[in-house]
């Protein structure tokens, strides 16, 4: 395809992703009337609607809706061959695209990134965010990252159109102040010795949440705050709004800021992974995997 064509599929694809012309040039940096030439002049060369209006905004018509993934799939496409050709000389720049829930940010992924930079140091990382492995999973079909790293309480939930690769296992713990009442010594916790808390507890849907459901369901402790912004969860509980349930990836920040941090007894585990989709990675994210297998560029680790 020619460039113009490309460029005319990158413009269709803001749209769809962005909900506007409008807003898709802001995202594009261009102005307005040249994504919708672009997206007349594509409609004209496939002799079909795309979009449809409804009411101020546009919604995807049938045809539209179709081309979605073979667009993504081209752009795609000529992306990682375009870097394949930039990569035979070795990795001296480029850019590798990554999709993290918060709590995955502190680790495995500032770990595996130090070291990423440390063997890559000419490639620029980028990390987007994402509240649940849901999000993790649609930024990667979007295009907007490349490598996810997700997190499931339990076994790893399959996807047909994703490779997943286990890079650790985390527990969870409890942090709060030093005047919360807890059981006496420093062991792990059990749910049934724990009474009258007040947690503060993350969104539906996450590991963290479904441990902290668990603890309100076998006791008379109860959920004070319900906060999206995980960030928000430690400072809450300086504060003293109540205990919160984290991963004990959590441990070290809340040691710094002179919390208590008891592991609890509980089955629930966060089984943390990178997940791509089933098609040939760029350089620069086939690199992040190796480094996160802990084998090398030869690590056998599917490429396509």
């Amino acid at each position: 395809m020619s460039a113009l064509d490309v460029r005319q599929l990158r413009y269709f694809l803001a749209v769809v992703d962005h909900g506007s012309v409008h807003r898709a040039a802001e995202h594009l940096f261009v102005a307005q009337p040249s994504v919708t030439q672009s997206i007349r002049r594509l409609e004209a060369g496939l002799g079909t609607r795309l979009f449809l209006r409804q009411g101020r905004g546009l919604v995807l018509s049938p045809s539209g809706a179709a081309l979605v993934a073979p667009a993504r799939e081209v752009v795609r496409s000529l992306d990682v061959a375009r870097e394949t050709v930039a990569a035979v000389d070795g990795l001296r720049g480029g850019r590798l695209r990554l999709a993290a829930m918060p709590s995955q940010v502190v680790s495995p992924l500032t770990g595996l990134i130090a070291a990423y930079a440390r063997a890559h140091p000419l490639v620029q990382v980028s990390v987007v965010a994402a509240a649940r492995p849901d999000d993790v999973r649609e930024a990667l079909r979007r295009g907007v990252a490349e490598i996810g790293v997700v997190a499931s309480s339990g076994a790893h939930e399959a996807h047909a159109d994703l490779r997943h690769v286990p890079v650790e296992t985390q527990s969870f713990v409890l942090v709060a102040r030093d005047d919360v009442p807890l059981p006496p010594g420093d062991g792990p916790l059990a749910v049934e010795e724990l009474s009258g808390l007040r947690l503060v507890a993350g969104q539906p849907g996450t590991g963290m949440r479904r441990v902290a459901d668990a603890i309100v369901a076998a006791t008379d402790c109860r959920i004070a705050v319900e906060i999206e912004h995980r960030e928000g969860l430690l400072p809450l509980v300086l504060e003293g709004v109540g205990a919160a349930v984290v991963a004990d990836s959590w441990r070290p920040l809340a040691d710094a800021v002179g919390l208590r941090v008891r592991r609890l007894a509980v089955e629930h585990t966060l089984d943390v992974g990178l997940v791509w989709q089933r098609h040939r990675l760029s350089p620069a994210a086939a690199a992040f995997v190796a480094v996160a297998t802990d084998t090398g560029e030869d690590s056998g680790v599917p490429r396509d």
